[in-house]
């Protein structure tokens, strides 16, 4: 009973892994807007909103995440929509 406990925990955590990775996308910093709260993001496809690679403004939930953000910084996000706006929930600087 237990070893099966394990195995569905162990799935569990695995999908959702598998998930944050499809909702991640990558983009580069436009321009970051610590005051409002928003950052221009040029992205690729963001799959979890059906979005096409584009520029554009984003909300962002935590003020923290602009914190050391610079204008060409390469990233990689993630973007839900909440009450019908676009906000950036996780944001983290791609690896060089």
């Amino acid at each position: 009973m237990k070893r099966r406990q394990a195995a569905f925990a162990f799935a569990a955590v695995a999908c959702g892994l598998a998930h944050a990775q499809a909702a991640t996308a990558a983009g580069e910093v436009v321009k970051v807007d610590r005051e409002g709260r928003r950052v221009t993001l040029k992205h690729s496809g963001v799959r979890n909103l059906d979005m096409p690679p584009m520029t554009m403004i984003f909300r962002v939930r935590d003020a923290q995440l602009l914190s050391d953000l610079a204008p060409g910084d390469r990233v990689r996000f993630v973007a839900e929509r909440v009450d019908g706006q676009y906000i950036v929930t996780a944001l983290t600087k791609a690896p060089s």
